[in-house]
């Protein structure tokens, strides 16, 4: 069996002016904590969950807690998780007025015969499941978002972006992934990217796991993540699936990336934007963190 690994993302679209330095403490502290829930034996779709929670919790990126408000000034957040070794995927779309969306796409998952909820019924199921609601959202949100310009100097940002997601290889072999997010900034209410979409923002199977961070709406046209898992069908390695998937986004004119792991624990982060916050745990226990290099 292969030795555990992970690898998670704080959002593509970092800019090379502004400090990252409590992100990469962040997520360094994310890898470590989870390093030692997989040698204690958790499974890859636990561990995506509670990465993906101290992401969202933090306030330091463009989900959970970190998010923007749209154009009517509410907070519409989207998460999903899937799990390699069976294929069983859940999510929410457009989700109000509880914390930890990605817990939601969990309790879909497991509780309901469904892949995705969305608005006011995911609320009502996220109720329903006894999950935590935000009593005041002015209070709770951070609005990381605000604060991270992510385009070119010069350039407009109508589809700028923040997302977090996380990957795992767990010690039985099992493969997971899960992706969370606020949506790109001053969004139109009801706008849903590729991060609750299972074949778009997520994906995992018994080859690869993948969460992508980005322009949404060119990663569902290229159906980004379950493309990944055909490549390595046809005999690619991770590394050069990921490459020509953001190749392709990029000829579309979107920018983003993508962070994913295969069977053997070999990762890919490739992205064209400006940078990607990102960490990982190698399969030897080394731990990595990178927001501008290659």
């Amino acid at each position: 069996m292969p030795r555990p690994a992970l690898i998670l993302h704080g959002g593509a679209g970092a800019r090379p002016d502004r400090s990252y330095d409590r992100e990469i403490v962040h997520m360094r502290a994310v890898v470590e904590a989870m390093a030692a829930r997989l040698s204690g034996g958790a499974t890859a779709l636990d561990v995506v969950v509670e990465a993906i929670v101290m992401l969202e919790d933090s306030g330091l990126y463009v989900a959970g807690r970190g998010a923007s408000p749209n154009l009517a000034g509410d907070y519409e957040l989207d998460a999903s998780l899937m799990d390699g070794a069976t294929l069983r995927a859940g999510a929410v779309a457009a989700f109000q007025g509880y914390r930890n969306p990605i817990r939601a796409a969990r309790a879909v998952m497991d509780h309901s015969p469904h892949v995705l909820l969305a608005g006011s019924g995911a609320g009502h199921f996220a109720a329903g499941q006894g999950l935590e609601p935000i009593d005041d959202p002015d209070a709770w949100f951070t609005c990381a978002g605000q604060s991270e310009d992510n385009h070119p100097p010069g350039q407009g940002a109508p589809l700028a972006h923040g997302t977090v997601g996380c990957c795992v290889l767990d010690r039985a072999g099992r493969l997971a992934a899960a992706t969370s997010t606020g949506g790109v900034f001053g969004k139109l209410p009801g706008r849903v990217g590729d991060t609750p979409i299972p074949g778009a923002g997520v994906w995992a199977s018994d080859r690869v796991a993948v969460s992508c961070t980005g322009q949404g709406e060119y990663f569902i046209r290229t159906a980004a993540a379950a493309q990944m898992h055909w490549r390595l069908v046809a005999g690619a390695s991770v590394a050069d699936a990921g490459q020509a998937v953001i190749a392709a986004i990029g000829d579309l004119g979107g920018d983003g990336g993508l962070i994913a792991l295969d069977a053997a624990g070999n990762r890919a982060d490739p992205f064209n934007s400006q940078g990607m916050k990102r960490a990982w745990l190698t399969p030897e226990g080394e731990v990595g963190v990178e927001v501008f290099g290659r």
